[in-house]
């Protein structure tokens, strides 16, 4: 038996969820994956996960396995990185996840340079707007926008992201143009469902209580929420590595310009390890600086 690929199949069935899942994620087999968990049961003599036709879920010899056997493998992972760094050129499958949005705007020009500065190393881009767990799901780096709190991982500041009020010539015409925060009771406004308005004092304030703005329209994706300001639906509060093209042809117009929140930040997160891969720290020094200072998203807003 194949210990050590027997170990990375039982836990990515764990941690994907399913036998099929977990061989996508190995580029193998759903039956060579079964056959490795079936050879590590029966090599330890226990049953470690009760298999359904829906789901897979751990015995109690099974979620202790999984919590050690992932930790060896971390270390094995951080061995071989090791000696990678010896070697000239960074190289493997580097797994990266990023919001939706600006990834969709800003990430296949970063990636293609990455890529001809460093053609070992393949990259798997995933696209999500909620917060990745990193080692749990098995991501090298992940750009991350906001505040972000302290953790046991390593962040760095890539760049500043600005939020802005926009909204259209034509239904600033129609409603007319808020000069204070608290107009904003009187407009139509497109609210973005992963704002968390509670973290930014004035927002809060400004969103919140009998005085709030009214929202008409929700979403989880700021790129339909720019589309609807532009096409005269409402006022949007939205980053301007969104916004900027709008704003820069004149189908948006910045308001309200004295009492913008105070910029949040791009970050890029990797788990807190002694020993880094060569291929997420290349990735690391290749995005640091990038964008610009100030970002080229900025600029002519």
């Amino acid at each position: 038996m194949d210990r050590i690929n027997a170990m990375r199949a039982f836990i990515h069935v764990v941690q994907d969820g399913s036998f099929t899942r977990a061989a996508d994620r190995l580029d193998t087999s759903p039956q060579l994956v079964s056959k490795y968990v079936s050879q590590l049961e029966q090599h330890l003599q226990v049953r470690l996960m009760n298999r359904t036709t829906r789901r897979v879920n751990l015995t109690e010899a099974g979620s202790r396995y999984f919590e050690s056997a992932r930790q060896v493998l971390a270390d094995i992972d951080d061995l071989e990185s090791q000696i990678g760094d010896l070697q000239p050129e960074a190289s493997g499958l580097l797994r990266v996840s990023a919001p939706v949005s600006f990834a969709i705007h800003h990430m296949e020009p970063l990636l293609r340079g990455f890529r001809q500065a460093h053609p070992g190393v393949e990259v798997d881009l995933q696209l999500n707007d909620r917060k990745v767990d990193i080692i749990e799901e098995g991501f090298d780096i992940a750009l991350r926008i906001g505040r972000l709190k302290s953790s046991s991982l390593i962040a760095k500041r890539v760049a500043p992201v600005h939020l802005v009020f926009c909204a259209s010539p034509a239904y600033l015409q129609q409603y007319g143009e808020p000069q204070r925060p608290e107009d904003l009771q009187h407009h139509q406004y497109l609210h973005y469902s992963y704002l968390d308005s509670s973290a930014i004092p004035a927002l809060h304030k400004w969103f919140s209580g009998s005085n709030s703005a009214r929202r008409v329209m929700m979403s989880n994706n700021g790129d339909v929420l720019v589309s609807a300001a532009t096409s005269g639906a409402g006022i949007v509060l939205q980053p301007t590595f969104l916004t900027g093209p709008a704003i820069r042809e004149g189908k948006l117009k910045v308001l309200l310009r004295d009492y913008e929140p105070e910029p949040m930040a791009l970050y890029v997160v990797y788990a807190h390890r002694q020993l880094i891969a060569s291929k997420v720290r290349s990735f690391v020094d290749f995005i640091d600086g990038h964008f610009g200072s100030p970002p080229y998203w900025d600029k002519g807003c």
